[in-house]
């Protein structure tokens, strides 16, 4: 990285100016570019799905094609290390970008132009979506830690999480509403349509000033792009203290993930209508969600990652009772706000953690991959869990449902305890990506 990086690392801008700068409000749109997708191939894709007399057990399947989203460190060294020949002129990253985002919007408008009922050429609209839009976020991810010194990170995390807080109000909130007046087919082209912003953006935005050596050969692209992003972790931490940290990236989130393929679902079968459902869950919601990420962020300042982060994750646990309460209560907005209430703000409490804990223990040198492969392992088991639930609730029904996923969070707060020697002593100030 330009030597210039590392003197303007140790500048240290004012809050405002980092707000204001024209790169933090790139990535906001990026960031709804990012959001859109994510539940048009998951929550939202599950109420389509049980509208068309799909059974609940093929709605969780088919609506877990978000599972690509933790699968995309697979494919991840080829955004670092292979240019694509047809968007050379653009650069690495925004080439990489501009071919995702337009992934996706052919894959919303061929989901658009079949049915649930055509169902294998559905499923596969459904994977294209979801693969164009994990590939955004890895391209995303990359050129947000190349565009700026770690000191403007901070404001381009918090622009990126509105836009892709935004993002997910247009659809969730935005498509259920609109699903009680116009067919499904035609939200999804206007799904489509509302993609074109973000595409404008990435020809409207520069490459990252990064200057780049020739493209390895395909032994040491193997090596340098595959397999030391991996060794290179266990070199770091030894094989105890890696194994352990990563089997707790695997559990931790579990609580939180495993509601979301059969959420939708949930509030039908407790007499929401799509209106009730858009206006409470994903326009109320998403604010109760902001203001979380706000507190969450203050704390991860105050008290640092870790310790935030243990705290999130029992808090977001918990919260998973209130669905519990509102089984007593089906129909009930008043009921229906407080459980949401509970729920995204928990959500949104758990964010700014764990960003930074993942921003920690990634190295500089294998920045895109490493933070692709652990912020896929995040998300992995819950998907996993979602992929079943439909059956989990017909055997258990939905309150044992909510309870086994209370229940889940043991396992990763044991794993807490273990690893708090190890990561409590860390500064806040250390989970900034730092300049290479």
């Amino acid at each position: 990285m330009p030597t210039e990086r590392g003197a303007a690392a140790t500048r240290k801008p004012s809050v405002w100016r980092s707000f204001t700068e024209p790169a933090a409000w790139t990535l906001c749109l990026l960031g709804f570019s990012s959001g859109l997708p994510f539940l048009l191939v998951s929550v939202t894709l599950s109420l389509w799905l049980k509208e068309n007399g799909i059974a609940l057990k093929s709605v969780t399947m088919i609506a877990s094609a978000g599972m690509t989203y933790a699968l995309k460190f697979l494919w991840a060294p080829l955004l670092d290390h292979w240019r694509l020949p047809l968007f050379t002129r653009l650069g690495l990253r925004r080439g990489w970008l501009l071919f995702a985002q337009l992934g996706v919007l052919c894959g919303l408008l061929l989901m658009a132009s079949f049915t649930p009922h055509q169902l294998q050429p559905f499923v596969l609209a459904t994977l294209l979506v979801a693969f164009m839009g994990a590939t955004q976020d890895i391209a995303i991810d990359a050129y947000r830690i190349e565009i700026a010194p770690p000191s403007a990170q901070g404001a381009l995390v918090a622009t990126y999480a509105l836009g892709y807080r935004l993002g997910l109000l247009v659809a969730g909130a935005v498509a259920l509403i609109l699903a009680d007046h116009i067919p499904w087919s035609w939200i999804y082209v206007a799904m489509a349509a509302a993609m074109v912003v973000p595409i404008i953006t990435t020809f409207l935005m520069d490459e990252p000033a990064i200057a780049r050596s020739a493209p390895p050969g395909w032994l040491m692209t193997m090596r340098e792009g595959v397999i030391d992003p991996f060794t290179d972790f266990f070199r770091r931490y030894g094989w105890t203290i890696a194994g352990l940290t990563l089997l707790f990236i695997l559990l931790f989130k579990l609580p939180e993930q495993s509601i979301g393929t059969i959420f939708n679902p949930f509030m039908r079968d407790m007499g929401f209508s799509k209106t009730e459902i858009g206006a409470v869950t994903k326009i109320y919601g998403v604010w109760i969600g902001i203001a979380g990420a706000f507190v969450g962020g203050a704390a991860v300042a105050r008290w640092g990652a870790w310790r935030t982060l243990g705290c999130a994750i029992v808090l977001g646990a918990c919260s998973n009772l209130l669905y519990v309460l509102l089984l007593g209560h089906p129909g009930d907005l008043a009921m229906l706000t407080l459980a949401i209430s509970g729920q995204n703000f928990a959500e949104g409490l758990l964010g700014p953690p764990t960003v930074a804990f993942l921003s920690l223990l990634v190295n500089r040198q294998h920045t895109a991959t490493q933070y692709a492969l652990l912020s896929s392992m995040v998300n992995l088991p819950g998907k996993v869990l979602g992929f079943f639930a439909g059956g989990l609730v017909a055997v258990i029904g939905y309150g044992g449902y909510f309870a086994v996923t209370v229940l889940s969070m043991i396992p990763s707060m044991l794993l807490f305890a273990i690893l708090w020697p190890r990561f409590s002593r860390e500064r806040p100030e250390a989970n900034a990506v730092p300049a290479d």
